[in-house]
């Protein structure tokens, strides 16, 4: 088969679909040799469908004669970097499961790259102690109908221990210190909500398909970052930080769940709200550990906690 189409099948198996116009920039060919070049994988059985018009586009369906998956440099150690990282992801059983996919990945792979691949798989990934695990079926139902746009009904359980059983139109998933969520927006509700994906059970997809709305933030994780910084639980906690936002932001190397606001070039504030005081310890000892000054205020319950740290740290 000729090297242009192998990387039209690349192409077609990396998204869901493409139009003429994007494949043949790609390929650096006219539209008109991405047409013959589609009917030519057709020809040999391959299942590519398309749609005709200026909206059209080309998918390649399933059928007995998916081509082999293919992979460029590039995708393939990126594949090899998320498998060694599975571990550390947060989703229950699947340590077992990325190593051996990472084995047979090797496998396949041209000589050239199989170095590459096995340094990245014998690198140590460092996952949250105690983080909730998921199960890796329910992520991929709720990521399917993410990318299909339909809507999924599931049962689901607040942090109050509410149970109630939702109907929502799926957006994304994000996962945020090893911890996974979905952002949906829920037509009962008419609004966007983030669930849990450790609180979702009884998922059941409804084969019925809607029509994406545009994200209430630039982007899933920001939208989650506000809500989380927006949000009221038990304990909370107000620092203002003789330093820069930025310098603030880069002490926490998985992101915050609090908010941080610049006060001028060379200070800003960090608010925090959370049901664990323990979660607040340990963001407001990452700001104390820069060495800057600053001025606190918390919670009873959150302020008592950090003396009783602070205490235990000086030795007394």
């Amino acid at each position: 088969m000729p090297g242009r189409l192998l990387r039209l099948l690349a192409l077609l198996q990396s998204r869901r679909e493409w139009s003429g116009t994007e494949l043949a920039e790609r390929l650096g060919v006219t539209d008109r040799t991405v047409r013959r070049d589609v009917e030519r994988l057709r020809s040999l059985d391959y299942p590519v469908t398309g749609t005709t018009g200026t909206a059209g586009g080309y998918r390649l369906a399933s059928g007995k004669n998916v081509p082999p998956l293919l992979l460029d440099d590039d995708e393939a150690v990126a594949v090899a970097i998320g498998l060694a990282g599975a571990a550390a992801s947060g989703v229950a059983g699947i340590e077992d499961s990325s190593m051996s996919a990472l084995a047979k990945l090797e496998r396949v792979l041209p000589a050239r790259l199989r170095p590459s691949v096995a340094a990245v798989g014998a690198a140590e990934v460092v996952g949250q102690v105690g983080a909730p695990r998921v199960d890796p079926g329910l992520l991929a139902v709720l990521a399917a109908c993410c990318r299909d746009l339909e809507i999924v009904a599931f049962s689901y359980k607040s942090r109050r221990g509410e149970a109630s059983r939702r109907r929502v139109e799926p957006a994304q998933l994000v996962s945020v210190a090893r911890q996974w969520y979905l952002l949906a927006f829920d037509p009962d509700r008419a609004d966007w909500r983030t669930f849990r994906v450790d609180r979702i059970a009884d998922v059941a997809p409804t084969r019925h398909h809607f029509t994406a709305r545009e994200l209430p933030a630039a982007d899933a994780a920001t939208y989650l970052a506000e809500s989380f910084a927006g949000a009221e639980y038990r304990h909370w906690v107000r620092m203002v930080v003789q330093l820069p936002a930025d310098a603030v932001h880069r002490s926490f190397f998985q992101g915050s769940p609090g908010s941080i606001s610049p006060l001028g070039e060379n200070a800003c504030e960090f608010r925090l709200s959370a049901d664990s005081t323990v979660l607040l310890v340990q963001y407001v000892g990452a700001i104390v550990a820069l060495g800057a000054d600053y001025t606190l205020e918390a919670s009873p319950e959150a302020l008592e906690q950090l003396r009783t740290v602070g205490r235990r740290l000086a030795g007394g």
